[in-house]
């Protein structure tokens, strides 16, 4: 497999020629308080509507909160450091994957792969809006099922989501501030393999 760096796009080094989209999305922590207009919030919903799924079962479901008081109860759900910045976001969401088939009621081992590229989704028609998004799993499990009232017994809680336009990074704390800029990935041979699995 080649190893060679072949061009960097926004200072990451990649190994194969790729589309643009992927590696100009990274998850910033400065996002600006301006509001999203809804019809920009229904695209992003719209692409991960259209996510491959499981004998297309479509198992996540996306909250989200753009007016205050949904901000004010969905940012109580954050853990403090997330609150420090993620508080900032105009929108907030948490992704929910449905633990069983609706078709037949079996346990959907699957559900969280797709709930996945449902986000992946989501985050890149983001990017094509000229919004960032930032993935977080720092949250109250507990408090997420009490203040959005999810039933626990059908969804799994996946993660948070902040969703905005980029801020200034000055409004960050400063060892925050100082991450705010993409990071690398592993060497592509460490995750994609030929044949049968050997050690790196």
């Amino acid at each position: 497999m080649m190893t060679e760096t072949i061009k960097a796009v926004g200072g990451r080094e990649l190994e194969a020629a790729v589309d643009p989209m992927f590696p100009e999305r990274w998850s910033p922590r400065a996002f600006s308080p301006d509001p999203i207009p809804d019809e920009t919030l229904r695209s992003l919903f719209e692409a991960a509507r259209w996510a491959p799924s499981c004998f297309n079962e479509q198992p996540w479901l996306f909250l989200y909160a753009a007016k205050p008081a949904d901000l004010e109860a969905f940012r109580q759900i954050l853990t403090e450091r997330n609150r420090l910045w993620a508080s900032k976001a105009p929108v907030l969401a948490f992704v929910f994957a449905r633990r069983s088939f609706a078709k037949n009621g079996k346990p959907n081992r699957w559900a969280s792969f797709d709930t996945g590229a449902a986000w992946m989704s989501l985050a890149l028609e983001a990017r094509r809006l000229g919004l960032d998004t930032h993935g977080m799993g720092g949250y109250d499990e507990e408090k997420a099922y009490e203040l959005t009232g999810v039933p626990k017994s059908e969804y799994e809680v996946i993660a948070a989501i902040a969703i905005g336009r980029r801020g200034d990074p000055s409004t960050l704390p400063p060892d925050m501030a100082e991450q705010e800029k993409p990071n690398q990935r592993k060497p592509l041979a460490s995750v994609a393999i030929e044949g049968a699995f050997r050690k790196i």
